[in-house]
């Protein structure tokens, strides 16, 4: 295999396969990645076993193709050799002893040359990429969205692995996702341009949708969603990712949102996220960055204490609706979380006792429900 190319495009697109290798290093083969030279241009795998990804680069953005040709090589070395040259055309040749030769020459007096083992390339992962006929397309933002103002609420505690995802499901013409490590629940909600026959119900991991979105850029493209049984394939540019699925039955979250509230409080975002945060620094991870609140007639009381630290409290304007008293406690960790995904404006935070979870919504953002549950003191 023999090649030549400007170091910024084969950069783009080493830092999208990069992020498909293995850290943990068990399997060596796992932490390559596999180039692929073929007529059409440059293919770029990598896999994890769990996640795969495939960058194409094709032959109109190659400086030469000069022989065709397959090798995998240590992701990590020939990320970081590529990364630190200058970006000027470098070639890439397959060499005698299973090694491959990358250098640059400028001109005479500058140049630069490294040479590196290769891996056998039958020993890497034959990944199945192979494309469903009805995919479901999703515009990027949209899908950006889904896992920023989702993900923050899964679980990262493999014993109950269900919970580390994020639950897609489609009925018709409706995906609902839903994020929850049963402290806190975030729903997200959001019509499709397509109707399906068959509903969907699926967990894909969070960590994987989390390498999607660094992958996705904000034009105006869509980004096809084929899902089978056992996978779901991501779509877009010149990028396929493949993420396996989490066996088992996400957790049935439809009771856990009422209809109808004893008590709603409108705040204004940015105020109440601020007052937290004050109110945080009296706090400890022990116990759960808990604070408190007090709803009175046209504001919200916002306060922690903590013996060993000392205390603060915060006042901010809030609308209420509804005569229920509440003092309720909880996460400060949490709340702020979730009102980062609303982002600006006002939220209502509603009420139905004090040891009832707390539900924030928008009427800027309704297709978003966060939940939070309550923090019961002695």
């Amino acid at each position: 295999m023999k090649l030549r190319i400007k170091q910024s495009i084969l950069m783009e697109n080493l830092n999208n396969v990069i992020k498909g290798i293995s850290t943990k290093n068990l399997i060596p083969i796992l932490g390559c990645i596999k180039f692929d030279l073929t007529d059409d241009g440059l293919y770029l795998f990598s896999t994890d076993n769990e996640i795969g990804i495939k960058t194409f680069i094709d032959k109109k953005n190659l400086e030469s193709i000069d022989e065709l040709g397959s090798i995998v090589i240590s992701g990590r070395y020939i990320y970081e050799i590529i990364r630190k040259m200058p970006n000027d055309i470098i070639t890439i040749e397959e060499v005698l002893d299973s090694k491959v030769y990358i250098y640059r020459n400028d001109d005479e007096q500058n140049s630069s040359s490294v040479t590196l083992n290769c891996n056998n390339v039958n020993e890497f992962p034959n990944l199945n990429l192979d494309l469903s006929k009805n995919p479901i397309p999703l515009d990027k933002k949209i899908l950006k969205n889904i896992i920023t103002q989702t993900s923050f609420a899964s679980s990262n505690q493999e014993s109950r692995p269900v919970l580390t995802g994020i639950n897609f499901k489609i009925n018709n013409d409706v995906l609902e996702c839903n994020a929850t490590d049963s402290y806190r629940l975030s729903k997200k909600i959001v019509k499709l341009d397509v109707s399906l026959e068959n509903n969907v119900n699926i967990i894909i991991p969070t960590k994987n949708l989390n390498e999607l979105v660094k992958m996705i850029n904000d034009d105006e493209n869509k980004v096809n969603m084929h899902i089978f049984n056992n996978k779901v394939i991501f779509e877009f540019d010149n990028i396929l990712m493949m993420t396996t699925l989490i066996n088992g039955s996400y957790p049935d979250i439809s009771k856990l949102i009422p209809e109808s509230y004893l008590l709603e409080v409108d705040v204004d975002i940015n105020e109440f996220y601020n007052a937290l945060d004050r109110a945080s620094l009296f706090t400890n991870l022990d116990e759960k960055n808990t604070v408190n609140i007090e709803v009175f007639d046209n504001k919200l009381k916002v306060y922690s204490n903590t013996p060993e630290i000392g205390n603060g409290e915060e006042y901010i304007s809030a609308t209420k609706k509804g005569d229920e008293k509440i003092k309720i406690s909880f996460s400060s960790k949490f709340m702020m979380e979730a009102l980062k995904a609303f982002g600006t404006g006002n939220v209502t935070l509603c009420f139905n006792g004090e040891l009832k979870p707390i539900i924030i919504k928008s009427n800027d953002n309704q297709d978003l429900t966060e939940l939070i549950v309550p923090i019961r003191i002695a």
